[in-house]
């Protein structure tokens, strides 16, 4: 690997944050636009089943498909 490890780590966490928050949004409904009655004081905007454990694991496997691609440009570049 180019990189001493805790580099990797600490480039794999930041690609991994930086692509958690590009795929929060995908599948997102309020409950106005899943037809559902919200209840008094909850936020119109809220999501009605934002699915976040597969929204991580998508985000995981992104992010290592990602980093990958980093360390072989690293590696190949000689960066």
């Amino acid at each position: 690997m180019p990189f001493a490890l805790p580099l990797g780590l600490a480039i794999y966490v930041t690609i991994w944050w930086i692509v958690l928050f590009a795929v929060l949004p995908f599948g997102v409904r309020s409950a106005e636009e899943a037809g559902e009655d919200q209840p008094e004081g909850v936020d119109p905007g809220a999501p009605v089943a934002p699915q976040l454990v597969k929204k991580a694991a998508a985000t995981t496997v992104i992010a290592a498909i990602v980093f990958g691609m980093v360390v072989l440009v690293a590696k190949f570049t000689g960066v």
